[in-house]
């Protein structure tokens, strides 16, 4: 018997699969390699634009801190006194000063001295007030004076005629001339243990410091009692400890 005969099978051919298919772990890497790049971006990005918030946040808050401080500075260049009388020497009333009302301040060492004199000839009878001052001086110029002299003395500032400011309840026993109702209130103050007998005190009605212009003065040895009037204009300290306030 012959055997059956069967036809030869071709080959069938083998499917290809895609790429991807065929990589898979590289397309899993990719993937993250992916995910990791875009989210990297957007973290510079937020980063990126963080930073910039912070920086203008930064630049705002510093320029607000310089703000007031420029306004500070602005007020303070507008705040200073100019002196009108500047260093040592002889002025002459008209030319070199205004007639006015002056004051000079800090002069701690005592050596300040100052002269209203009716001529130049600088002789004793031509002076019509002078001071040595340890403190503060206020002295009045009048158009009538012919010379104004100062010698180690704080610069010189003009003061306006009418008493304006906070006055204190207490002052320095060395200080110096005190402008009632501008530096001090009116009141009774005291100053205890004035043991050297060096204290001396004076009530002034105007800063001309002639001699009629002084109301009540005296030289202090233990306590000083003071009554400051209302319509006083200055009180002068010097070589006293300090006044306080009392009534």
């Amino acid at each position: 018997m012959s055997q059956p005969m069967y036809a030869p099978q071709q080959p069938q051919p083998e499917k290809k699969r895609s790429w991807f298919a065929r990589h898979k772990v590289l397309t899993v890497l990719g993937a993250v390699v992916a995910v990791i790049a875009i989210a990297s971006a957007a973290g510079a990005g937020g980063d990126g634009g963080g930073s910039s918030t912070k920086a203008s946040a930064s630049n705002d808050a510093t320029s607000k801190q310089e703000q007031p401080a420029k306004q500070q500075e602005k007020k303070e260049k507008t705040s200073e006194k100019v002196a009108a009388i500047e260093g040592d020497g002889d002025f002459e009333v008209g030319t070199d000063v205004k007639p006015g009302l002056y004051r000079t301040s800090g002069n701690e060492d005592g050596i300040c001295y100052w002269e209203r004199a009716k001529n130049s000839s600088g002789e004793v009878d031509s002076i019509l007030a002078n001071d040595n001052v340890k403190g503060t001086s206020y002295v009045t110029v009048k158009a009538s004076d012919k010379i104004f002299k100062s010698t180690g003395c704080e610069d010189w500032e003009t003061v306006a005629e009418k008493a304006t400011g906070t006055p204190k309840t207490g002052m320095k026993g060395d200080g110096g001339m005190f402008r009632v109702g501008a530096d001090i209130a009116p009141g009774t103050y005291k100053s205890t243990s004035n043991g050297d007998g060096m204290c001396y005190w004076e009530r002034s009605k105007d800063a001309s410091h002639n001699m009629d212009a002084i109301l009540a003065n005296n030289n202090v040895t233990g306590t000083a009692i003071v009554k400051i009037a209302p319509g006083d204009a200055y009180f002068k300290t010097t070589g006293c400890n300090d006044w306080a306030k009392t009534g």
